[in-house]
């Protein structure tokens, strides 16, 4: 080719101009296509946020009724009554609600207030705060296709931070959904679904990490579900004054007990309610364990006041062990059988074994669990300071009384027989019984360690924070029929009291039958 030919160049730059023709249509044509493409891109984004938004909106009207229902009704009241009269209408619905709170506080709050609470904590709080608070806390679940997921350590505990690789990409994160919010005198319990990934036990180690980002006291976690638990915030407590127990009936009364030995009132719980104990069935075994002035005397002798028509009937025979020689013997008259040494104690435990072994001769092939009368009373055994006993003591003399009472134990429920225990040091070696007690409380404790040897493992991390106690009374239970720790405050029993009961059970009530005199009667441990 000549280059230097005018033909050449003539035909170099047809194709050129032919190329750049072709070119720029086929641009032209892309620019269509990608135009089209871009748009059908926009509408499908925009009828997928229309989707989102429908279904969030159906959600939050389905989910949050009643607060749509109030909505609607504004509306149509505005609508065809106007605003003045809506104004004027609620005001007058306010004006009688205002008054009922003042006059009737506790009945206003259980049939109004804690649903309006609720109501407005669930808007103007736990919807806005709390899946921050999950996030903060690690209670998040991320999609490990995009993001990396590192581990640190904050404040000695391990919490996953999830980050990702990609410069300007931020991880899928799905946070536990509110479904539902309660709001009662002194807790706000905040119902969660937890995401897949998620365990009960994962927002029951960050309890204590809500609780401050909540800015109260205390936070406990219950499971309802194996995926819903409910986060229970606690705004002030109830327990913060003494409990008193209940008052004794007229001597004049009638001698029908009336008492509901499976569940005998004994103080208050945390949530406000009426804190009950069994004296027989499932739980009545109950362990007792707190340091020297934790208030172990009022979960003693308060259910005892309330069971007090029992006792004086003869449905109810207390036996009383008391090494130290002071708690019971203030209400000494009320036990049928008595003992403050070792060898007494022995004499206690060798004669209701002497009655066990009676019903079971009796009633053996014929029932399964003895009927609770006059004739069969309920047997409860109160032994304060078991430890000084069962540990304190020369070594046959305690092997015998750990035996003892290992069988009343194991044995005694179905049989009418009950005991319950009261100890300082809630150690296996000072208690070699302590797991056969079914219900087991501990008040104020010195060291940490002790909450478990009481309550169990991880009682702990579920909120019984019984090293933290002050006030006596105040406690925690856990044991049969209680998925979680309680805290409770037993009612507090005077001194005026214990002599009150005693003189209400001895006077015109059933002939106590004091072992001693009996035994010294009979020439030796009656059969």
């Amino acid at each position: 080719m000549n280059l230097h030919s005018p033909g050449t160049w003539i035909v170099v730059l047809a194709v050129l101009a032919v190329t750049v023709w072709v070119l720029h249509k086929i641009g032209k044509a892309l620019a269509g296509v990608l135009e089209a493409l871009a748009a059908l891109f926009v509408v499908w984004l925009a009828l997928m946020a229309a989707v989102r938004a429908v279904v969030w909106l159906g959600r939050q009207l389905v989910t949050r009724w009643r607060t749509t229902l109030a909505l609607l009704l504004g509306w149509a009241w505005c609508s065809f009554l106007g605003w003045v009269s809506l104004v004027v209408t609620a005001a007058c619905v306010v004006f009688p609600l205002v008054v009922w709170r003042a006059v009737a506080p506790v009945r206003f709050d259980h049939w109004c207030g804690r649903h309006l609470r609720a109501w407005w904590l669930r808007w103007t709080l736990y919807g806005r705060k709390l899946p921050a608070w999950l996030r903060a806390c690690g209670l998040t679940v991320a999609d490990e296709s995009t993001p990396v997921q590192v581990t640190v350590n904050l404040v000695g505990r391990r919490r996953r931070a999830l980050t990702s690789r990609s410069a300007g990409s931020s991880p899928e994160v799905a946070v536990p959904r509110i479904v539902g919010v309660r709001s009662g005198a002194s807790w706000d319990e905040v119902r969660v679904e937890l995401v897949p990934g998620q365990t009960p036990e994962d927002v029951d180690e960050a309890a204590r990490a809500l609780a401050s980002a909540r800015k109260v006291s205390r936070c406990q976690v219950r499971e309802l579900a194996p995926n819903v638990v409910s986060i229970d915030f606690q705004r002030r407590d109830l327990l913060a004054s003494p409990v008193a127990c209940r008052a004794l009936p007229d001597l004049g009364g009638s001698q029908s007990h009336g008492v509901d030995l499976r569940r005998v009132w004994a103080g208050r719980t945390e949530y406000g309610a009426d804190w009950t104990v069994p004296l027989m069935g499932p739980g009545a075994h109950l362990l007792v364990a707190g340091a020297s002035g934790s208030g172990k005397n009022s979960l003693m002798w308060s259910p005892l006041v309330s069971a007090a028509p029992a006792i004086r009937a003869g449905v109810i025979r207390l036996s009383g062990i008391d090494p130290k020689g002071m708690e019971l013997s203030y209400g000494r008259r009320i036990f049928a059988r008595y003992g403050a040494t070792g060898k007494e104690a022995l004499d206690v435990l060798d004669d209701l074994m002497d009655v066990m072994e009676d019903r079971k001769r009796e009633f053996a092939g014929r029932l399964r669990t003895v009927p609770i009368s006059t004739e069969h009373p309920l047997e409860v055994l109160e032994f304060d300071e078991i430890g000084a006993l069962t540990k304190y003591t020369d070594r046959k003399t305690r092997e015998a009384i750990v035996e003892r009472v290992a069988l009343l134990n194991t044995q005694g429920r179905a049989l009418g027989m009950t005991v319950r225990g009261y100890v300082q040091e809630p150690t296996k070696d000072t208690v070699p019984v302590r797991e056969l007690f079914t219900r087991r409380a501990c008040l104020q404790v010195t060291a940490k360690n002790q909450i478990g040897m009481v309550l169990g493992d991880g009682a702990y991390e579920r909120g019984a924070w019984a090293n933290r106690i002050t006030d006596p009374g105040v406690g925690y239970v856990w044991g049969e029929g209680l998925r979680e720790p309680l805290r409770i405050r037993a009612g507090w029993t005077s001194d005026n009291t214990v002599k009150a009961l005693e003189n209400y059970v001895t006077n015109g009530g059933t002939h106590v039958v004091d072992l001693a005199v009996r035994n010294e009667n009979t020439g030796g441990r009656a059969a």
